[in-house]
């Protein structure tokens, strides 16, 4: 699972705001990518790792009642 920080949360709004072309976006995502190889990030060793806690925390979001369809939104 992902956990989320603040830089990755300010990189993710500050590429929104910005209206890059793609071929901007794709030079960036492989960057991005051959910085994580290069960390031994990724690939990932175990790609299930954890899944099971995943798995169960969305059974449980989408048993929460007074939410739309699953999707977390109120329905109100």
């Amino acid at each position: 699972m992902i956990k989320r920080n603040k830089v990755l949360e300010e990189f993710e709004r500050k590429m929104l705001r910005e209206n890059l072309p793609y071929e901007k976006k794709l030079e960036i995502f492989e960057a991005m990518l051959e910085e994580a190889r290069a960390l031994g990030i990724f690939p990932l060793k175990n790609p299930l790792e954890g899944i099971e806690k995943d798995i169960e925390l969305s059974r449980r979001l989408r048993s929460v009642k007074g939410t739309a369809e699953g999707t977390g939104k109120d329905t109100e």
